[in-house]
């Protein structure tokens, strides 16, 4: 775990302390409280984890024109306004359903160490143009540029559906 999230996990488990144990133990000696500590601790980490991940793949990105899209009902206005659109390759695209969709997305790794801190938010308006896809998601040249330092290259992600 990064120290952001042992810290937030930290924090969390004295929130509930304060919340819940300590009334529940005040009555409770020993074994008991230190059983239920744990408890709680392995609970808080769970959920941690759980929270955290999503799917791993892969991004290449795309430039314009962006339309016409796959998805119905996308035209320039209804498109992002801040560019973070991709298109779904076929693991994805589920015959259409994937339209709408919205996942927070984070570079992994690269050649040469294209990642950039932190995540975004992008959604899906579109099917991958080329057959076969070159990734799980294809992402417009916003979306790559936010998580990538280095334009037109393949990069891991982690991505989940929000």
């Amino acid at each position: 775990m990064e120290d952001g999230a042992v810290f937030e996990a930290g924090e969390r488990y004295k929130a509930a302390r304060e919340r819940v144990i300590d009334p529940m133990c005040s009555a409770m000696m020993g074994r008991k409280r230190w059983v239920l500590e744990t408890m709680l601790i392995g609970l808080a980490c769970a959920v941690d984890l759980i929270g955290v991940s999503g799917d791993v793949g892969t991004a290449t990105s795309y430039g314009p024109p962006y339309l016409p899209t796959k998805c119905p009902g996308y035209t320039q206005d209804q498109l992002p306004g801040n560019g973070h659109f991709v298109a779904a390759g076929s693991g994805i695209w589920d015959n259409g359903a994937a339209c709408g969709r919205r996942y927070l997305l984070r570079c992994l790794s690269g050649l040469r160490r294209p990642c950039k801190d932190g995540s975004i938010v992008v959604e899906v308006v579109d099917f991958c143009r080329h057959s076969p896809c070159p990734s799980t998601l294809v992402l417009s040249t916003r979306a790559f540029d936010a998580v990538s330092k280095i334009p037109n290259t393949k990069i891991n992600v982690e991505y989940a559906q929000i």
